[in-house]
């Protein structure tokens, strides 16, 4: 009998709790940074926004440089001791920053304080560019079928929504009471809890030859490759993937679609809303509130719906509800409707983590993730920069009535987005048909008939995906977060 306190199964469960620690301790270590620079180090300076935002470049920077290679050498070697390398490392980096902010701030000048926080923030990224893919293989052996994968996807997306709503109210009385070092060494001792964890795991060991995209193993001689070869092919079997191209396309267009409101929702608050600046931080809990709503209902739907009918419909209400609330002029109509927003977008962001399982073989999971969550943050830093300038500047004068309702540069754009994330749905209605098996997947709340070959999931049901030649997708559609997060996947 499965134990009452097991999420779907004991390993997993172990798995999940090592991360739960792991993300609480991410939120106060990056909350604790950016109060320290702009409280302490830039307090009272014109530069303080910019040296707070290079907390966020290090960690982008991490991303789209170490994250394409990363998944080369995550396919090469054994997933678990993988992972467990990098809680080290990362443990050990926080450690040394720790031991040197026990200096007085005015001990180092404040470029060598922002230099070590810069350094230390993109070595964290980078490590978790191997721990991500890593946790992705890991817990495509953890778990099987539709339904449970879906349900894990939900499970660990509501659990780093919770984290950030746990994590940054602890972040400010650690930093203000007890001290800098204290705050940060919390986030040391939970790589501790997450290594424990994660070696209290029973999985086999990976990357000595795993099957390939056709049922084939590989040899163990293919670790001795050169980098260059292994990395091309992992980009040759993404772009010769259609379904996998096809969900790349759908989670850059979701991003870009959705990206926006992350720049341009506090103007939206003050200006659309009305609302003071202080009561901004509501709307984000509304949304954490509707990411952890969606994310623990999401399982239930891909077992009703289908993985790919959910991604589908998710998008399209997700869109729907984007254009209400671009038209929203009272607070509370506001929280009301993202935190509406968040429940859909959610949901469909779980159901894709089963489909990308599925449609990535073993031997080539860490590459297929190196290549889809790089693309994908990268949408979200143009998404956020494109809003920003049109803003800014091409839109800055839009303003007027049509119709009888008034519109501004904020809410067009916005608006504009709930429309894209709209075509994003229609786009996917036809890039991820229905499928008998799937179905027949759904019902019985198992994979067996999901199809473990990418080439034959695309014989069955992507022959109307229209011709692209790119990348991949990850286990998130549309990335809300711009955090300085340490990435633990």
């Amino acid at each position: 009998m499965t134990p009452r306190l097991t999420l779907i199964n004991r390993d997993y469960t172990r798995l999940w709790f090592g991360q739960a620690v792991s993300s609480i301790g991410d939120a106060v270590f990056s909350t604790t940074l950016v109060l320290w620079v702009a409280t302490v180090l830039a307090k009272g300076e014109s530069w303080a926004p910019l040296a707070v935002s290079g907390i966020v470049m290090a960690s982008g920077v991490a991303v789209l440089v170490i994250g394409p290679l990363a998944g080369v050498f995550v396919d090469r070697w054994d997933k678990r001791a993988t992972m467990l390398r990098s809680e080290v490392l990362r443990g050990v980096l926080v450690a040394v920053l720790t031991t040197v902010t026990f200096l007085p701030a005015g001990a180092l000048p404040t470029g060598v304080w922002l230099a070590l926080i810069y350094a230390t923030v993109l070595l964290l990224h980078a490590a978790g560019q191997f721990f991500s893919p890593a946790r992705f293989a890991v817990l495509a052996d953890l778990v099987t079928g539709d339904a449970d994968r879906a349900r894990a996807a939900g499970i660990a997306q509501a659990t780093g929504e919770t984290a950030w709503i746990i994590g940054p109210p602890l972040a400010a009385p650690l930093l203000f009471t007890v001290g800098l070092q204290w705050a940060l060494l919390f986030n040391g001792l939970s790589y501790a809890v997450s290594y424990i964890a994660i070696r209290s795991i029973g999985v086999r060991e990976l990357g000595t030859g795993s099957a390939g995209p056709a049922g084939t193993r590989r040899p163990v001689e293919r670790q001795r490759g050169a980098l260059r070869k292994e990395f091309m092919d992992g980009l040759r079997f993404f772009a010769g993937s259609r379904f996998l191209v096809a969900l790349l396309l759908l989670a850059v267009i979701g991003q870009f679609g959705a990206g926006a409101l992350g720049t341009l929702n506090v103007f939206f608050a003050t200006d659309n809303l009305h609302a003071d600046a202080h009561l901004y931080g509501y709307l984000g809990m509304a949304m954490g509130a509707g990411g952890i709503t969606g994310a623990l209902c999401g399982g239930r739907m891909v077992q009703w719906l289908g993985a790919r009918r959910t991604t589908w419909i998710g998008l399209l209400v997700s869109g729907v509800l984007l254009v209400a609330y671009s038209r929203q002029t009272g607070f509370l109509g506001g929280v009301a409707l993202l935190f509406a927003f968040a429940v859909p977008l959610t949901m469909l962001n779980t159901a894709m983590s089963p489909l990308l399982l599925a449609a990535a073989p073993p031997d080539y999971r860490g590459r297929v993730m190196a290549v889809f969550y790089p693309v994908t943050r990268l949408a979200a830093m143009l998404s956020a920069a494109l809003s920003g300038w049109l803003a800014g500047s091409v839109l800055r004068d839009v303003g007027g009535s049509l119709g009888g309702l008034r519109f501004g540069p904020v809410d067009t754009i916005i608006a504009a987005s709930g429309l894209i994330v709209l075509l994003a749905g229609v786009f996917a209605m036809a890039a991820l048909p229905d499928t008998g098996a799937e179905k027949a997947a759904a019902k019985a709340g198992d994979d067996t008939a999901a199809p473990a070959d990418p080439a034959a999931n695309e014989r069955e049901d992507v022959e109307v995906v229209a011709h692209h030649d790119d990348e991949e997708l990850s286990a998130r559609v549309v990335d809300r977060s711009n955090d300085p997060r340490p990435t633990d996947g």
